[in-house]
């Protein structure tokens, strides 16, 4: 492979000629091959969004001249075209506060705007990636509004993905209303509730859910560009920074406005902290969910069997005829995924020191990887499992019917204790609960058909009048 020379501070480094990225990055992928992976693509935007945001700042203030920032504004816009996204090649796992990516993207578009006016890659007399490029900015306010903006940008599809689940769910509720099955606590017989209802609950979950990653966004939408280095903003004109602001909210869409206090903003990791805590919760609970599909679903002939989820892939390579609840399986292994990554949210958080959070690029790595998981995941869960589930209205009949959990609606009229008798005597015999109440002659068979009618059972109130209460 040919090559070409490029220096920095350092000395020189071989880059590859068809590279557009220079020294810095050529040094960072041979002292940083640790995962093999690259920067997510909303990331990589977000810093090219702030580098053409920059260079259109700094024109219009007079620092920086217009042949040269109009170069760089081109090059950033043929790379967010899709353009040159082989040459952002820095490990997520670098050196800290992420000047390694910083630097790629500023190589990547120095050289790119060297081309557009005639010049060759690596001559950076004219145009310099630390001087043009990176003009009034550092690493360390950069990053942390990238992260911002690539999690503004991610939040939109996920939460549409929540939305389309919430509404399946919901859909679900409404067909299976109907459906009266023996509730169960402990994994133990529990007074009857409506399929429906179940299914009505994992909808209101997803939405609180969706709600919560909604809250995060106004702590999103405030942004530290400007500070600089430590929050003073040296080398900043004063006006950059609202141009600044002003610049990235027409690029973006997003109503971003400037921090209050640009050294909080550089120091305090608490919005990524937040959004990473909401995307547990929404994995958590997600992954509840999904726990309680396959084991509603267990079976056909030796589990619980009330629902079917769709059939999407052999279940076995030896047992023929097998169907596994993968879709299921997949979310869970996805939600177990996203606990880990806010772990590490979480760690990276409380390692900041004084001015600076030099963890930064493993924050950024995890809340994207986390946010393109739970997106893919939850459209796929929706797609090619809630939409197709049906309900086995037999079988949770039949369960219904054997329950003791029925013994409870009569506490109120036979005493708790009496109650318990007759649960009792129904394990130790096998017999009914209808049949053991009539023998003990403990209520009249009328009262006890419509007391025992499960249709009352799954709302407010009593089945029978209130005088019949003796609690």
């Amino acid at each position: 492979m040919s090559s070409r020379i490029e220096k920095d501070t350092l000395g020189e480094m071989e880059v590859p000629s068809d590279a557009y990225y220079g020294a810095q990055t050529a040094r960072a992928l041979q002292n940083f091959p640790i995962s093999g992976m690259k920067p997510h693509p909303a990331f990589v935007w977000a810093t090219l969004i702030i580098k053409k945001c920059s260079a259109k700042s700094n024109m219009s203030t007079g620092r920086l001249a217009d042949g040269i920032g109009n170069a760089i504004v081109a090059a950033a816009d043929e790379a967010l075209s899709g353009r040159m996204a082989d040459q952002f090649v820095v490990d997520p796992f670098q050196a800290g506060a992420g000047t390694s990516h910083n630097m790629n993207v500023n190589e990547v578009l120095a050289n790119r705007a060297l081309e557009l006016v005639g010049k060759q890659r690596g001559d950076f007399s004219l145009i310099h990636p630390n001087d043009h490029v990176n003009m009034a900015q550092s690493t360390n306010d950069v990053i942390p509004t990238a992260i911002r903006l690539a999690a503004l940008e991610m939040l939109d599809p996920l939460l549409e993905t929540l939305e389309g689940l919430e509404l399946a769910l919901a859909d679900k509720a409404k067909e299976f209303d109907h459906i009266l099955k023996s509730g169960r606590t402990h994994l133990q017989d529990a007074v009857p509730i409506r399929l429906g209802q179940e299914f009505g609950a994992y909808a209101v979950a997803v939405r609180k859910n969706r709600e919560g990653l909604e809250a995060c966004i106004p702590a999103l939408l405030e942004l530290g560009i400007g500070g600089t280095a430590v929050g003073t903003g040296l080398n900043a004109q004063p006006e950059f920074i609202q141009r600044m602001i002003q610049e990235l909210a027409i690029a973006t869409g997003f109503p971003v406005v400037a921090s209050s206090d640009l050294f909080e903003a550089m120091q305090n990791m608490d919005p990524f902290l937040a959004l990473s805590s909401s995307l547990r919760r929404t994995a958590v609970n997600l992954g509840r969910i999904a726990n309680d599909l396959r084991l509603l679903s267990s079976g056909p002939r030796t589990g619980l069997d009330e629902i079917r989820l769709p059939a999407v892939q052999p279940g076995s390579s030896i047992m023929p005829g097998k169907i596994n609840p993968s879709m299921a399986e997949m979310t869970n292994m996805v939600c177990f995924q996203v606990m880990g990554c806010d772990q590490a949210v979480m760690l990276a958080s409380q390692a900041g020191q004084l001015e600076l959070n030099v963890m930064m690029p493993l924050i950024a790595y995890n809340l994207t990887f986390s946010m393109e998981l739970l997106k893919n995941c939850v459209q796929k869960f929706t797609a090619s499992c809630i939409i197709g589930i049906s309900a086995n209205q037999e079988r949770c009949r039949r369960y219904l019917e054997d329950s003791l959990g029925l013994v409870t609606v009569l506490a109120p009229f036979i005493g708790y204790n009496a109650a318990a008798e007759v649960a009792k005597e129904s394990i130790a015999t096998g017999r009914s609960i209808r049949e053991i109440v009539l023998s003990r002659e403990l209520m009249p068979e009328a009262e006890l058909e419509e007391a025992m009618r499960p249709e009352h059972l799954t709302a407010p109130g009593l089945p029978l009048d209130e005088k019949h209460n003796q609690a």
